[in-house]
């Protein structure tokens, strides 16, 4: 019984194959509705591959809102954002939370504009400076209009005692060097 069953069930099977192929007759019949739906982006979606400022790379990482914080109470964002070329050394949130403690509050509010501004462009120098174009002993006259000192000591690069931790971060206007210490300009 069993044999004759899978015997009747095989036969279904190729019975229906065989009538499946005989059934393309070659001709191509079009589908019921072939309507393509295609979708426009509108400007209101952010294109994620888009060249990146300065100012969009600092706010972009999560080391950085400190002095993301810090650029905007001061009032410079749209300073950054221009033509440039800039060189930044950027300072992480650990280098600004080794200040000592009610610095950066302080710094951060509005009647304190002024220093925090002279100690940000403190950071900033006109033009691409990369990393390969540092040379130990090197002065960099920066937009607040003091000087940093280079250091080059086995590979190793510092900005005034600050060690460089990545380099060369480019963006459509300039480039960030990030550092581990917060710069201070001589009084």
């Amino acid at each position: 019984m069993q044999k004759n069953l899978l015997t009747l069930l095989s036969a279904v099977v190729l019975t229906s194959t065989t009538f499946v192929a005989c059934n393309n007759d070659g001709e191509k019949k079009p589908a019921a509705d072939t309507t393509v739906i295609v979708k426009e982006a509108t400007p209101t979606e952010p294109m994620t591959d888009a060249p990146k400022d300065v100012v969009d790379i600092a706010i972009s990482s999560a080391d950085h809102t400190t002095l993301v914080a810090a650029v905007q109470a001061a009032g410079l964002v749209e300073t950054l954002k221009g033509a440039g070329p800039f060189t930044i050394f950027a300072p992480t949130n650990a280098a600004f939370e080794a200040l000592p403690a009610g610095t950066v509050e302080g710094l951060l509010k509005a009647e304190k504009k002024a220093d925090l501004t002279n100690i940000l462009t403190y950071h900033v120098v006109a033009g691409n400076v990369k990393a390969a174009d540092l040379k130990d002993g090197q002065k960099i006259k920066t937009l607040q209009g003091g000087e940093l000192t280079v250091a080059i000591k086995d590979g190793k690069v510092t900005i005034n005692g600050a060690n460089v931790t990545a380099a060369d971060l480019a963006g459509t206007n300039g480039v960030i060097h990030v550092i581990d210490a917060v710069l201070m300009p001589k009084k």
